[in-house]
């Protein structure tokens, strides 16, 4: 089921759904987007338009002797329509909530002073989208004391990652080790970066709904020393000290991606232990919102989460489940006896139908 607003989402109108597919996916910049055939609808200023109008998207699960159970299944913008000639109605073309703070550009840059990352935020959403709500997950130091920084114009990059003018990084939710997306309900979230010790939230065994689980390899993206820095916030003083640069890496010696005990201080131990597989990747992360040592160490821990993971990834359909969603951890068994630890990367699937189709990703691991 579905409903529209043209005034925010103040008011909620219902609406007959035809056709619907939605695609969350975190590696999306709007982490939900969805085509849709809305039925029965009016078109332009007072009905369905891709200026002011908002949908909500709905799965219900039906269970024998009680009221359906109504599934988020995404709050977007309306990104373009087009006429059902059969039947009547719009073919609608649907983006997350992110889509409205990244049109939001700033007119004018803007120097942002110093404050909490918490109140950072909800200045630069509120101003866009009055009627949102901004969640910081556990784990998130939402509190954490921000540098004053410049905005060019970039909104959304301000709060999800981008560079400034002087190509430096900038990013609210980078530079505390975290993600920002709008979930199916159109908040505002600040999670940290998913990772394969997070609770598994889906237990697939092999032959119970999953058909030709289709595995593969990459490098692209791989990263298993990180070198991070920022600059201490001096508070109004004449220079600011830099931060760092301060050094994370994978040092698993069961992991494929070892980078060895100390590949910073000792970079030729591997070779000595006889171990000539071990190849470091360096990337470099720097952005003047990094104030600390600690929260430098925090960036490192979860560029390196992200970027050690991308190398093994699955991609297998099973029976529908609407309550997975991207970021989840699932625990696969891709044969007999054989089980894996995914991070759920995008789960594509048709309102209403019987399958789900998820693309995961792992860390590599010694085949």
């Amino acid at each position: 089921m579905a409903e529209w607003s043209n005034d925010g989402g103040q008011s909620w109108l219902p609406v007959r759904v035809g056709d619907a597919e939605v695609r969350p996916d975190r590696t999306a910049e709007c982490r939900w987007a969805a085509n849709v055939d809305l039925l029965e609808v009016p078109p332009g200023r007072i009905g369905v338009n891709s200026v002011s109008t908002q949908v909500r998207l709905f799965e219900e699960i039906t269970v024998t002797r009680g009221s359906p159970y109504r599934v988020p299944a995404g709050r977007y913008v309306v990104d373009g329509t087009k006429a059902i000639l059969r039947g009547g109605g719009l073919a609608c073309d649907l983006l997350g909530m992110e889509d409205i703070l990244r049109e939001a550009a700033l007119p004018v840059a803007r120097s942002v002073p110093r404050d909490t990352a918490r109140s950072t935020a909800q200045t630069l959403v509120a101003e866009a989208m009055p009627w949102a709500s901004v969640s910081w997950r556990a784990g998130v130091r939402a509190d954490t004391r921000l540098p004053a920084f410049v905005i060019d114009e970039d909104r959304w990059g301000a709060l999800s990652g981008g560079t400034d003018q002087g190509g430096a990084s900038t990013g609210i939710a980078p530079s505390l080790g975290a993600e920002v997306y709008a979930d199916a309900r159109g908040v505002i979230v600040f999670a940290p970066v998913p990772t394969l010790t997070d609770p598994v939230a889906w237990v697939l065994p092999y032959g119970e709904g999953i058909v030709e689980p289709e595995a593969a390899q990459s490098s692209e993206g791989l990263a298993n020393v990180w070198v991070i820095s920022g600059e201490e916030d001096t508070e109004g003083t004449a220079a600011s000290a830099p931060v760092g640069p301060v050094y994370v890496w994978d040092d698993d010696p069961s992991s494929l991606t070892y980078a060895g005990p100390d590949p910073v201080g000792d970079p030729l131990a591997p070779q000595r232990d006889g171990l000539f597989h071990v190849r470091p990747r360096v990337a470099r992360y720097s952005s003047p919102l990094i104030a600390s040592e600690e929260q430098a160490y925090t960036v490192g821990r979860a560029k390196l989460a992200d970027s050690l993971r991308v190398q093994s990834t699955l991609s297998f359909t099973a029976f529908a489940h609407p309550g997975v969603e991207p970021g989840d951890v699932v625990r696969v068994e891709v044969t007999p006896d054989a089980w894996e630890t995914h991070i759920v990367d995008a789960c594509p699937r048709r309102l209403g139908g019987a399958t789900l189709t998820c693309q995961t990703r792992t860390s590599t691991r010694r085949l």
